[in-house]
């Protein structure tokens, strides 16, 4: 006998095909407005859908306002010096704090040598927390990307944003795209998904 297949519904095709057309839109081709404060904080709130093992919550998102980028570009030109940068170099790293009509940071929030929740698990759960904010700004009609870079190992940008045990581990920039987004890499060599060949088959 056949097993029943769960109904996945009528639109289900819509949404699939929404998802699958989610790429990566860098801060050049991000236009205003950005994200309401509204939605940002639905974005954050479908984040928290992630497989979460223990119910750590072991994120969070820091919105960075307008009225504070420029604080932020002072503590990016201040890191930057402070690696041996000078000049347009110093003037490129502050540059980056207003990058995107919209800016958040990622806060790992770790409980490190939890007996039953290892940090990698913590770290999955960021990431797909991350995903799901990505994905939820997309369906809303915005494009976004994170970032990485000097700025978030900088010890007083990680001051500035995290607690004990916390630990910045990107940034997020989000607005209107500009066109439409398309993937930036080939497809990758390795598929996605495989059956497992047993013990000696990998």
């Amino acid at each position: 006998m056949d097993e029943e297949r769960p109904d996945s519904g009528p639109d289900s095709s819509i949404w699939l095909a929404a998802l699958a057309s989610r790429f990566s839109v860098g801060p050049k081709h991000l236009a205003e407005p950005g994200p309401t404060a509204e939605e940002l904080a639905q974005a954050a709130a479908l984040a928290l859908r992630a497989p979460d093992h223990g119910g750590l919550r072991p994120f969070r998102f820091v919105h960075i306002a307008a009225s504070q980028r420029a604080a932020l570009a002072e503590l990016f030109a201040t890191g930057a010096r402070e690696r041996g940068l000078a000049g347009a170099d110093v003037e490129r790293a502050r540059e980056r704090a207003f990058n995107g009509p919209a800016l958040l940071a990622l806060i790992g929030c770790w409980q490190a040598g939890h007996p039953e929740v290892p940090l990698r698990e913590q770290l999955m759960c960021a990431g797909a927390g991350l995903m799901n904010l990505l994905n939820a700004l997309h369906l809303m009609g915005y494009g976004a990307k994170t970032l990485s870079g000097a700025s978030v190992d900088d010890p007083a940008v990680s001051r500035a944003f995290c607690g004990e045990s916390e630990q910045l581990l990107c940034w997020v920039v989000c607005g209107r795209p500009k066109r439409a987004a398309h993937p930036r890499y080939p497809a990758a060599p390795v598929a996605p998904l495989s059956d497992w060949g047993g013990p000696e088959g990998h």
